[in-house]
């Protein structure tokens, strides 16, 4: 479980630019839940993510998993129980690399890194079987560079990668925003997929409204830091699509945008 308590957050702290994004923001996320997380910019989504992961610190608060308060803990620990996918289908692989060494550098996540050979190719069969279900050809392309792929591929491999080894939760930072429509389709298809056969608690920042309504069991909708609607359940199933599109329309006009 997932539990962020009494988090401030203050950027630019005694500039004119200064904003108080959280004020003693509170979040519980459970074991098995697939949270979509909606808002306008500058709402607190992605910031959010970031002080999960440990990219941003935070002024005051608690961050706990499993009970464990991690805020102390570097960005590079938390990775080791946290699977991230970014916009960029750039980020969560490296181009100059195969798809056979992308792998491995994933396969070997979180364990220590000895003098040897980087690549185990008695398991190229095994990342092989992973990747056939994707339905992708990339199973016959495991020499190929990563940066040759198309974006759709990319953010299927990363997708696959971030959650080879055993993780307590994924994060998906707005992961099919640099897609085209078929592409973004596919990958969210996978996605749930994959979330649900590995029973990952998943965390996905989208401003795709539709696949907040259809994806996952609950729903958040964020504004000025704030958390201002929250469903889950039967209660997100039931929800419609123009619903949500009507309160951010709402806020939106309030904003003066």
């Amino acid at each position: 479980m997932l539990e962020l308590k009494g988090i401030w957050k203050n950027y630019n702290p005694g500039s004119v630019n200064e904003l108080c994004l959280f004020r003693d923001f509170s979040l519980t996320v459970r074991d098995g839940e697939f949270v979509s997380v909606v808002g306008s910019n500058g709402s607190g989504k992605t910031s959010m993510l970031n002080i999960i992961c440990g990219s941003i610190d935070i002024d005051q608060g608690q961050i706990l998993i499993n009970g464990e308060d991690i805020v102390k803990q570097k960005d590079f620990l938390r990775q080791r129980r946290i699977g991230r996918v970014y916009q960029d289908p750039s980020k969560g692989t490296c181009p100059s690399m195969t798809i056979l060494e992308n792998m491995s550098i994933a396969d070997n996540k979180g364990k220590p890194y000895n003098l040897g050979r980087g690549v185990n190719k008695a398991k190229v069969e095994q990342y092989r079987a992973m990747l056939r279900p994707l339905n992708l050809n990339l199973e016959d392309k495991m020499g190929v560079l990563v940066g040759a792929l198309s974006g759709g591929q990319r953010q299927a491999l990363a997708l696959l990668m971030a959650t080879m080894t055993p993780i307590d939760f994924l994060i998906l930072d707005e992961h099919t925003a640099a897609l085209d429509p078929k592409t973004a389709e596919i990958i969210m298809e996978l996605t749930d997929k994959v979330v649900r056969e590995k029973g990952i608690t998943t965390i996905m920042v989208t401003h795709n409204l539709r696949y907040a309504v259809e994806y996952g069991n609950r729903l958040i909708m964020m504004h000025e830091g704030k958390v201002i609607v929250d469903k889950a359940g039967e209660e997100k199933a039931c929800v419609e699509t123009e619903e949500i599109m009507g309160i951010f329309n709402r806020i939106s006009v309030e904003c003066g945008n």
